[in-house]
């Protein structure tokens, strides 16, 4: 097994009619709006700087497989589907307003507390952090030594992050993901090593262990 360390880019999907507003959450039929679609464009020029990239991947809903596809066509790459980077099942509250939810008692207990909460009808976010490492272990160990892409949702996102800094999940809802943002983690033989988040701007072909 070769000891090369292997990138991967983590890739919030671009912005819909709902960012901000409601919590999607798995259901069909959200795609993106015109701002998400240029802010895919834009995510696929940057990536598009880099030497190479080995493979791209995005969770099955709409507003991922859009956000990958312009990222794999600069590549001449085809995007694949890998359901571990698909968002949290939210259960009960899928498609409910943030707003209204805000008001709900267990809404702390997301915020302070999230290890200890599960969605109604739905998924943990022990679980959640779970399934996105164990998908990404997965992509890491079939591209040993290459740049993947990943394009998946800002919450489980956000736990790999948790989990490649050695953060509490508990702490996570302090890491901000921004629509179409990038997070770069390097994953080696010596274990995970966070290369920048959040990043929207800066060239990526710059990314690298200090």
């Amino acid at each position: 097994m070769t000891n090369l360390a292997t990138l991967v880019l983590l890739v919030r999907h671009g912005q819909t009619p709902t960012t901000g507003t409601s919590l999607p959450g798995r259901a069909p039929g959200l795609h993106l709006a015109e701002t998400g679609l240029a802010q895919a464009e834009a995510a696929a020029m940057r990536i598009g700087a880099l030497k190479r990239v080995d493979a791209v991947y995005a969770s099955p809903l709409e507003r991922t497989r859009e956000t990958a596809a312009p990222i794999a066509k600069g590549r001449t790459l085809r995007a694949k589907i890998d359901r571990g980077l698909l968002e949290c099942d939210f259960g009960e509250w899928t498609g409910r307003s943030l707003k209204e939810l805000a008001k709900l008692k267990e809404w702390s207990t997301v915020q302070r507390y999230p290890s200890g909460f599960r969605f109604p009808g739905g998924e943990s976010f022990t679980e959640m952090q779970s399934r996105i490492t164990t998908a990404l272990a997965r992509l890491v160990d079939r591209h040993r030594g290459g740049v993947v892409v990943a394009v998946s949702h800002a919450d489980p996102i956000k736990a790999a992050v948790a989990d490649a800094l050695g953060t509490h999940l508990d702490l996570f809802q302090r890491i901000v993901i921004s629509p179409c943002s990038i997070t770069a983690v390097s994953y080696g033989r010596g274990g995970p090593a966070v290369l920048t988040v959040n990043s929207l701007a800066e060239p990526l072909s710059t990314l690298g262990p200090s």
